[in-house]
């Protein structure tokens, strides 16, 4: 039996009981599911991947999306949750639902992923804020899985050690693949006999990191660690995504090879737009979504597509407004956009059209866009 809802694309449910239940600290727990095996092909999934979780709150049927923690290989969807509110949907999950219970759960979805090179030698560098740690996990326990030649560093903050979330399989992983995993800790409301390791990670904190820690490169004395990076995993909050993925780009990471995860709505845009576009005014738009037709005016092209229809009350569908998560992908049928930034969509996806309203730029007099790409 399935369930399928639309949140910007038809998404798939299936029922999993849960296998365990876990509080790993005051407003942070796991849930595991283990995957029957009709559901296999289902639930098979890339290190990155989140799914989203269909319960009752308040009496209301909520969705919330949750990265999972576990790696392909594991065979089983472990997810990291953290309660924001002791109202709020998040504390109804963990008060309400045990082992044993049964959960919809949406199959994977999400491009915070990495193609794997088992054969190279790489170097990948993280940073994680709070829960934000969860898909970074499922990242490492699948790259040192699969990839016996890659070296991982991980910069993980929290407000303080009672909030640090995982630490025993993050240690556990460290001691275990020690010479190919560094893991450095962060706190920012809790004072650390080494001074490095207090504040936030920001671009001060990532100077340091790169001058301190990724400085001398055992494999190549005429080069640093910095310079050897490949790529670059950030996930958090949007201001910290926005800090970092620009201080990295900034120190010569390309950001093709710069991949963030946003765990809240951010309405901002994460790297500046440095392009100036001839002003187009009164601009027609139509556009179809769940099988109905709409037509309205843009006032002009000073702001993107999804932003300016937000704002005359469509209900199209977005969760960042980043170009990160993918919610508000459309087929572009008619006109012409610049796509500003994009770290969602595939070479193939664009060359078929397919734009992200919310990082899109109209250039002509009209377009006309369809979300029903299901």
């Amino acid at each position: 039996m399935e369930q399928q809802i639309y949140k910007g694309k038809l998404i798939k449910f299936h029922p999993l009981k849960i296998a365990k239940k876990v509080q790993l600290t005051k407003n942070t727990f796991s849930l595991e599911f283990d995957i029957p095996e009709n559901l296999k092909a289902n639930f098979k999934f890339e290190a990155g991947q989140y799914v989203s979780v269909k319960f009752q709150s308040h009496g209301k049927e909520v969705i919330n999306d949750y990265s999972m923690t576990s790696a392909p290989y594991e065979g089983k969807i472990c997810l990291g949750i953290k309660v924001n509110s002791p109202d709020g949907a998040t504390a109804q999950l963990f008060q309400n639902y045990n082992k044993e219970d049964e959960l919809w759960i949406s199959e994977p979805a999400g491009r915070f992923t990495l193609v794997s090179k088992p054969s190279e030698f790489r170097t990948i560098v993280a940073f994680a804020a709070g829960i934000g740690i969860t898909p970074i996990l499922s990242h490492f326990k699948n790259i040192l899985h699969n990839e016996p030649r890659t070296r991982l560093f991980l910069f993980f903050g929290n407000k303080s050690s009672d909030e640090l979330v995982y630490r025993d399989q993050l240690d556990n992983l460290a001691r275990t693949c020690g010479d190919r995993l560094q893991i450095f800790y962060f706190f920012s409301q809790e004072k650390t006999a080494d001074q490095f390791f207090y504040g936030r990670l920001d671009e001060k904190k990532l100077n340091l990191i790169i001058n301190q820690i990724l400085h001398l490169d055992d494999t190549d004395e005429e080069s640093t660690i910095w310079d050897a990076v490949d790529e670059v995993l950030i996930c958090g909050k949007g201001e910290m995504i926005k800090t970092l993925a620009n201080a990295c780009y900034h120190h010569g990471i390309p950001k093709r090879n710069i991949h963030f995860e946003l765990f809240e709505e951010f309405n901002d845009d994460i790297y500046p737009v440095e392009k100036e576009f001839p002003l187009i005014e009164n601009i027609e738009v139509e556009f179809t979504m769940l099988g109905k037709k709409y037509t309205t005016q843009l006032p002009d092209n000073k702001d993107k597509i999804l932003q300016q229809l937000l704002i005359q009350k469509f209900p199209v569908p977005y969760s960042c407004k980043s170009g990160i998560c993918g919610s508000c992908e459309c087929s572009l049928e008619e006109g012409e956009v610049e796509l500003i930034e994009n770290e969602y969509l595939t070479e193939k996806e664009e060359s078929q059209g397919h734009i992200l309203a919310c990082m899109s730029i109209v250039k002509s007099q009209k377009i006309k866009l369809n979300f029903d790409l299901s």
